[in-house]
């Protein structure tokens, strides 16, 4: 593969309370990107970690650049703090919790020679075994809620897969982009939710998401959400944040009729059945209008510099028409 073809990349990697992740994965990331033979660096955002991992950092690797946040903010605060400290043309995301193999990155850099390309994800896989957890996702609306209607992958080298979003975990990213995008929006910390409205961001500017099969890490599912609090807690979290998503992307008349399907479908439903945790996450979307319309109008603003008038409806079906007449598998997740 010629030279010229490889960019930089800065891997970012947030951090909170997982000393025993880095210890066991973060070896694997940097024989993967030494691999890869391009220039490098790597930052370490930590979420004002309560157990060891900054004296670990420090002294195990300290020729990794290492971020300290004062206080705990969550995944989108953390690491927009990794992306301003970066320095090279690529951004990698990724989780402490993911295993990457070898030539992770050999088979992504054709993407980042077309002009739109945005960003390209891997396949995610158990941490033992095959089973894949995460590839190309096709978006699909359930009256106006917008969710994932199912997984793809081809095994034809020369299709070039669109996915919905790239997942947090793993997504390489053109830099100059992801700044001017404007990173993650923090209305969504502590975590959940970030990582699709950013890829929505970038659709409706007219960039692609892509998929690429053969780029192959392993994930050890839910080794970080579990941290927190209560199940009814995430729960709240997650409802929440996704409320906040459509809220930031829907204008005029299907706003209007969102609110009424999360009032009648989400919350009276879940209520009447004693699934309370649900009030928070609706109330929340209310507490926080003035937020949500100050992260509206930084989207209007994006989409008048670009002057792309590409609406939700729009990405949804240009991704679905993308997977038609391709020999493709399909499953659920």
């Amino acid at each position: 593969m010629p030279m010229d073809i490889k960019k930089s990349v800065s891997v970012i990697i947030p951090n909170y309370n997982g000393k025993h992740l880095l210890k066991e994965y973060l070896p694997y990331t940097i024989t993967a990107i030494e691999t890869s033979g391009t220039v490098f660096e790597i930052i370490i955002v930590d979420d004002c970690s309560t157990d060891d991992s900054v004296a670990f950092i420090k002294a195990e690797y300290p020729e990794l650049t290492l971020v300290i946040n004062s206080e705990n903010k969550g995944f989108s605060y953390t690491c927009n703090r990794g992306i301003e400290a970066s320095q090279f043309e690529l951004i990698f995301l990724l989780n402490s919790d993911v295993k990457l193999t070898p030539d992770y990155f050999e088979h992504q850099w054709k993407y980042f020679t077309r002009w739109d390309t945005f960003g390209v994800m891997g396949r995610i896989i158990d941490m033992d075994g095959d089973n894949i957890q995460d590839a190309a996702r096709v978006p699909k609306f359930n009256g106006l809620k917008l969710k994932t209607d199912y997984f793809y992958y081809t095994e034809n080298d020369s299709d070039r897969l669109l996915t919905f979003y790239l997942s947090g975990a793993n997504a390489l990213i053109d830099t100059a982009k992801l700044k001017q995008i404007g990173g993650f929006y923090e209305i969504f910390s502590p975590f959940y939710c970030e990582d699709n409205e950013l890829c929505l961001r970038a659709w409706r500017l007219n960039w692609k998401c892509y998929y690429e099969h053969k780029a192959v890490c392993r994930h050890l599912l839910s080794a970080t959400t579990k941290k927190y609090k209560t199940p009814g807690w995430v729960k709240s979290v997650y409802f929440r944040n996704r409320f906040y998503m459509h809220a930031l992307h829907f204008d005029g008349p299907p706003l209007v009729a969102w609110y009424l399907q999360i009032t009648f479908i989400d919350l009276i439903p879940k209520l009447l059945i004693g699934q309370t945790w649900i009030l928070k996450s609706y109330t929340d979307l209310f507490k926080n209008r003035r937020l949500i319309n100050e992260y509206r109008a930084k989207i209007a603003k994006l989409m008048d510099e670009h002057e792309s008038k590409k609406s939700i409806f729009d990405v949804v079906r240009h991704i679905r028409a993308s997977v038609k007449n391709k020999k493709v598998y399909k499953f659920k997740a």
